[in-house]
């Protein structure tokens, strides 16, 4: 399994989303992957935000999760 960006985008001020992107290759069934996926979400607070099988079979999962920052006067 390979990480292969983690990028952030503004939605306004003091609001980001960042992504994970995780290439899992059709070796690892599908109960693996889903095990894999619940631990992130439950651990680190990702959630699910795309999934592409590609021809190969290999499985591009995109994770997103909200960083909201503290506005100071």
């Amino acid at each position: 399994m390979t990480t292969s960006t983690r990028t952030r985008r503004a939605l306004r001020p003091g609001v980001e989303l960042e992504f994970l992107n995780y290439d899992i290759p059709r070796d690892f069934s599908r109960s693996f992957v889903t095990r894999f996926l619940v631990e992130q979400a439950e651990r680190s607070g990702w959630e699910l935000d795309r999934v592409r099988i590609g021809a190969d079979g290999v499985r591009h999962v995109v994770l997103r999760r909200r960083i909201v920052r503290q506005q100071w006067d």
